[in-house]
């Protein structure tokens, strides 16, 4: 199977808004100073004035720079507070949609932790619930990707921590796509959605015993094998 087109490579706007970025965050242009003009910012990157306005533009969309009439755009004082960001144009290549994974893995594994050690008989019916679900979806033909966001989210519910779900569903929007094309070719090949259901049943198992270590483990297996069948994927 194909692997998904993935996302354009950055654009001009995209580089020039981080390198922007990456100046005020190392601290050459402090919040309440002015970037420079226009002019100046498209000599020293070597664009088009055209492209440090979009790129000015996308740092005021976040907040961290403002403009004010008849004088410039300045540097806000809310660089410390942004809202956490991933541009999806950034995941161009296997390695980066990888450390993707990375990411979600250490997420994933204390969120079955804290699920073992937290969950109450309301939440393991609601997983237990979420679980067959995938398997429904898949006898019925589908890939059952929906039916895993849903199972995982009700783990993370089940830890009775709102910043484990929201961070989650954060980073999970951006594996969706991968996931995709892992499930549709285990819906093809029996052993290997027989596996992903074998992991998936260990990590719920152990978050029913309240087996906090065993749950973690199960949920950085699952992680661990989840990069190796994007990589086969992708191969």
């Amino acid at each position: 199977m194909a692997f998904p087109r993935l996302p354009s490579p950055p654009t001009l706007t995209d580089t020039v808004a981080k390198r922007l970025l990456a100046e005020i965050d190392e601290g050459r242009v402090l919040p309440g100073e002015k970037l420079p003009t226009e002019a100046a910012l498209a000599e020293q990157f070597g664009v088009s004035r055209t492209v440090i306005r979009e790129a000015v533009s996308r740092l005021r969309q976040d907040g961290i720079v403002e403009a004010r009439q008849g004088s410039g755009v300045y540097v806000t004082g809310l660089t410390g507070n942004r809202a956490l960001r991933i541009d999806a144009a950034d995941l161009s290549s296997l390695d980066a949609v990888l450390h993707i994974v990375d990411l979600r893995r250490a997420l994933e594994t204390e969120i079955a932790a804290q699920a073992a050690a937290m969950r109450k008989k309301r939440d393991m019916a609601e997983i237990d619930a979420a679980l067959a679900a995938i398997s429904q979806a898949v006898a019925n033909g589908g890939d059952g990707v929906k039916e895993d966001v849903a199972f995982h989210r009700s783990i993370a519910r089940a830890t009775g921590n709102p910043y484990f779900l929201t961070t989650l569903a954060f980073v999970s929007q951006f594996l969706e796509a991968a996931t995709r094309v892992t499930r549709g070719n285990e819906a093809r090949h029996a052993d290997l959605m027989r596996d992903v259901l074998q992991e998936h049943n260990a990590i719920v198992e152990a978050i029913r015993r309240q087996d906090v270590e065993g749950a973690r483990e199960a949920a950085r297996i699952h992680m661990v094998n989840a990069a190796k069948r994007l990589s086969r994927a992708h191969r």
